[in-house]
C-alpha cells in the first residue's frame, strides 16, 4: 500500500503546514505550476516526490521535470500532467493517447478548481487538486491525499486552508 499525497499549483509558495500535511507520506506529486525548484526541494525532505512542470514553469523547472509522466503505482497506471481538461472535454494535446490507451487514474493540474470525478466511458478516474499556492482567484487552497494497494484507490481526503 502506498500512501500519496498530490498537490498543485504551488506558484513558489510552499509553507510549514503542507510540509506537515504531506508527512506519513510515502510519495508526494506534484501537478505542475510549481513555481521554483525550491518547493520540490522541501516537498523531498518529506517523501520522494513526482512532479510534470506547468505553463508558468521557467527552463529550470522544464529541465528537472518531465511535462507528461506516465507511470505504475501499485497495479494503477497513473498519468500526471498540468493542463489535461476534464472528462468530456480533455486538452486536445492528450485526447489522442487518453482515448487510445486510457490511464486508470489521470490526474491534472491548473484549473484551481479542485475535482475528483469518474469518466465512465474510459473507465478512469480523474484527479485535480485545486490550489495549495497563494497566487490565483481560488478563495480556498487545497490538496488531496489517498492510498493505492494493488489496483485499489481508496481513503481520498480533500485538504482545505484557508487563503
Amino acid at each position: 500500500m502506498i500512501k500519496i499525497s498530490l498537490l498543485s499549483d504551488t506558484h513558489s509558495y510552499i509553507s510549514p503546514k503542507i510540509l506537515e500535511l504531506c508527512q506519513g507520506s510515502d510519495e508526494i506529486w506534484h501537478a505542475g505550476d510549481i513555481g521554483s525548484l525550491a518547493v520540490t526541494d522541501a516537498l523531498a525532505t518529506v517523501a520522494p516526490v513526482r512532479a510534470v512542470f506547468g505553463n508558468i514553469d521557467d527552463t529550470s523547472i522544464r529541465a528537472a521535470w518531465p511535462e507528461n509522466l506516465r507511470f505504475m503505482c501499485e497495479g494503477v497506471d497513473v498519468w500526471i500532467t498540468h493542463i489535461g481538461g476534464y472528462p468530456g472535454r480533455y486538452s486536445s494535446y492528450v485526447k489522442p493517447e487518453i482515448y487510445n490507451a486510457p490511464p486508470k487514474l489521470f490526474i491534472c493540474g491548473h484549473s484551481h478548481i479542485l475535482k475528483v470525478m469518474n469518466d465512465k466511458k474510459l473507465g478512469l478516474l480523474h484527479m485535480n487538486p485545486g490550489a495549495i499556492g497563494k497566487h490565483g482567484f481560488h478563495k480556498v487552497r487545497t490538496m488531496l491525499r489517498f492510498k493505492i494497494d494493488g489496483d485499489r484507490i481508496f481513503d481520498l481526503e480533500v485538504i482545505e486552508l484557508p487563503r
